[in-house]
């Protein structure tokens, strides 16, 4: 059975009672935390840890690890805005996207950097700022991930440009006059030093191309083991051999290049957790599954259904009492064959039942590794569920309401009916 992380369950009661479920906690303690292990990230040369705040997005979150000492690596020009209106100065922060934001012409007068993830993006940002400096965001060749869907390297991905266009990329800055700075490849969130190494030596042979780069990303995308025998990323494992390839460039080409890496997951997953209630508990019979049904699911941890991501699940009673155990399945609110919180691993197709702590109607259920990419990347508003509130669990152990729940006038303000069908 899995345990409970930062929350006890007297806390858990406490956020059930307070605010109401389904609702998500963030630890501080824990943030701070992993900003302070990625800023020790090995480096030859200096380095720049930037937080990827597509993970989740809060501002308390953003300014937590911002304070910390992070910089951002921003996914949207929205992203951009997002982290400038939590108080992150506009120099700190990177706008690496698929889509081109509308507003880049007043985001670069503001300073923020922008790097460019195509060749097409690199042109268009020569047209409105010819002469100034750019980075490229270039696929290696190669990736890595626990699937294929959190693969963002190799030539099954359509993020960066393809290392074999290196010519159009010079040709490109060339015409417009720009300096290209930055350098920056992103593998996936895999764990494999020899992987990282690789990977660095693949982006250094295209930085050794490029006479005016200064700095180079390495991504992010660092493993974080939300269940009980996942393996994490030892940071300082992976940037060993990283380090060693950025000296060995140094050597060969005579320039120390500055590290930047920018890990999401890293930072999030593991802080925050969400709060749910059990609203029923049915059966398909003596040779069936046993169901616990929760207040929330794909509308709140969309993961599970998308990849067959495992989270730790724990119940805990209403009232502290002796109870038994069993195997159960936990389904969603959603009217959706498959909100399904415990899917087999990596594979939403199938089921897998877990032993938990004899359920009843009203009992808590704590869903742990929620901090990444789950308030943030979710269902929102599928069967018109609200938004569930954010929650901070401060240094004191204080609770701090970061984002009220949302009602249904919230929900509908921008939806509208033409006159005739009012009449």
């Amino acid at each position: 059975m899995e345990t409970l992380s930062f929350l006890s369950e007297d806390q858990i009661r406490a956020v059930q009672e307070q605010f109401g479920t389904p609702a998500f906690v963030y630890d501080q303690k824990i943030l701070e935390a992993q900003a302070q292990k990625a800023l020790s990230f090995p480096n030859a040369y200096g380095l720049t840890a930037r937080y990827a705040m597509k993970a989740c997005p809060a501002a308390a979150v953003i300014r937590i690890l911002n304070r910390a000492g992070l910089h951002i690596d921003a996914s949207s020009g929205y992203e951009a805005l997002r982290a400038m209106r939590a108080g992150v100065p506009a120099k700190e922060i990177q706008i690496t996207a698929q889509q081109l934001p509308d507003n880049l012409q007043d985001l670069i007068s503001q300073g923020v950097l922008f790097n460019a993830c195509s060749l097409h993006q690199l042109a268009s940002y020569g047209r409105l700022f010819p002469g100034n400096e750019v980075s490229v965001r270039i696929n290696p060749g190669l990736g890595s991930g626990h699937s294929n869907r959190t693969n963002v390297g190799g030539p099954s991905s359509s993020f960066g440009i393809w290392h074999e266009y290196l010519q159009q990329v010079l040709a490109t800055a060339a015409e417009h006059d720009l300096r290209i700075t930055g350098l920056h490849s992103h593998i996936g969130s895999g764990s494999d030093p020899e992987v990282w190494q690789r990977c660095a030596r693949l982006t250094l042979e295209v930085a050794a191309q490029l006479p005016d780069i200064e700095r180079v990303s390495m991504g992010g995308g660092f493993k974080v083991g939300r269940m009980a025998g996942e393996v994490s990323t030892d940071l300082q494992e992976a940037g060993q051999p990283v380090t060693g390839e950025f000296e060995r460039f140094a050597q060969e080409h005579g320039r120390k290049l500055h590290l930047e890496v920018e890990p999401g997951t890293f930072f999030v997953a593991n802080a925050g957790a969400l709060v749910c209630s059990i609203i029923d508990v049915v059966d398909t019979g003596a040779e069936g599954n046993r169901f616990i049904k929760v207040d929330s699911g794909m509308t709140e941890v969309l993961r599970p259904s998308m990849y067959g991501a495992q989270h730790p699940i724990v119940v805990v009673p209403a009232d502290p009492e002796a109870r038994g155990q069993g195997e159960y399945l936990v389904a969603g609110h959603c009217c959706e064959s498959g909100d399904i919180l415990t899917p087999a691993p990596d594979n939403p197709e199938e089921l897998a039942t877990r032993l938990l702590t004899e359920a009843k109607i009203g009992d808590v259920v704590f869903i742990g590794g929620s901090g990444a990419y789950c308030a943030g990347m979710a269902a929102k508003n599928y069967n018109s569920f609200p938004e569930a509130p954010e929650i901070l669990l401060d240094d004191n152990g204080e609770l701090h309401l970061l984002r009220q729940r949302q009602t249904l006038e919230q929900l509908l303000a921008n939806e509208s009916l033409p006159a005739f069908l009012t009449a």
